[in-house]
Order: C-alpha cells, then structure tokens, then sequence
C-alpha cells in the first residue's frame, strides 16, 4: 500500500510525540490524527515547519527505493524565499553549494510565479520593506533541513516550503491533512538503477 499524504505545517512525521520534553509539555500534533490506514508508516520525512507531500508504506522494499538516493527519486518543493534572487544566486543552487555536512548535488531550480496554495496557519511573517519571491527546487539527496540550508547559503532564507511531489506522485487535488492511496500500477513507477 502507498499513501499520498499532504501534511500539514506543525505536524510531526511519526504518529507519536517522541521528543516532548516533560509531561506536562502539551503533545504536538503527529501523523495518528489524520485517519491514516493502519500499518504504514513514512517513507522519507518532512520537517515540522514544512507541509505538502509525505508517502507513506505498508511495504519495506518500496519505503527502501523511495529514501535511498540510489535510486533517484526527484523531490519537488516550492519555496518561498526572503529576497529576489540573483542569476548567481540560482546558478549556485543549479551547481550544488557547500553545507557544513559537505556539497549537495546539483538542484533543477526555476524561479515560479506564486503558486495557489491553501493558506498557512500561522500565516508566514513578511516584512513590507523586503520582496519575496518563489522558486520550484527539485532534489535527488534529503539531508536534514536541505532545502532551507541551501537556500539560506545563497542569500535566500526560506519562510516557506511545500513539497508537492516526489517521483511522479504528487500533492494534486489533496487539502492539508488529506490522504490517498496510490495506485501504482497506473502512472506511479519508482525507477529502479
């Protein structure tokens, strides 16, 4: 079984609050919530502040070939960044930048117009005296926090990030906090190399 799944901003990517730090800390909101089919469990995740896809899996072999980067499945965010970028800025992110963790590979970056998208409870602070502007990154690594890292190493720090594909499954038609079951026999193959 394969779950598409468009995870809301502030919720946990594990179906229990692990980290809360004493109990009388009021629990955040995790992945039981939603309705979710029993027994899968997420392949990959999707930091706390960031929403949009998230697969989840009832099969181990499929939840391997989803997060290994051996197998190349293109992660596709939106991101909305402070600033407007730069030709150097874009090429850094098209060529790979340095993290504290090493090089990232190369990111398919493209400015985009502002995407239609739900809005974000809490909506995202903005400053009237600087611009933003919207950028479509495709990745094929997932280290922690990545796209925010990467971005924020050109000059450009995320306020917002929806990843709204990975592979050929996408967010399509799901609101925050819904859920599909993925066919995939039809139009949903994990390329295998």
């Amino acid at each position: 079984m394969l779950i598409a799944f468009n995870k809301p901003f502030g919720v946990l990517c594990q179906f229990t609050d692990r980290s809360r730090l004493s109990d009388d800390a009021a629990p955040r909101p995790t992945l039981a919530g939603f309705g979710l089919p029993a027994g899968v469990y997420p392949a990959g995740r999707l930091d706390f502040d960031s929403e949009g896809l998230l697969l989840l899996t009832d099969d181990g072999a499929l939840a391997h070939r989803l997060t290994d980067p051996r197998h190349k499945q293109g992660k596709t965010y939106w991101v909305q960044v402070e600033g407007t970028p730069l030709p150097a800025q874009l090429d850094a992110l098209r060529n790979g930048v340095t993290l504290n963790d090493g090089p990232t590979l190369p990111a398919r970056t493209r400015p985009i117009e502002a995407p239609q998208l739900w809005p974000r409870d809490p909506p995202v602070r903005m400053r009237k005296t600087v611009a933003d502007a919207w950028l479509e990154l495709v990745l094929r690594e997932g280290r922690n926090r990545q796209v925010r890292r990467m971005t924020a190493a050109v000059g450009l720090p995320t306020l917002r990030l929806v990843r709204v594909g990975i592979g050929e499954v996408t967010l399509a038609g799901l609101a925050p906090g819904q859920w599909r079951d993925v066919d995939r026999g039809t139009g949903t193959r994990f390329r295998r190399r």
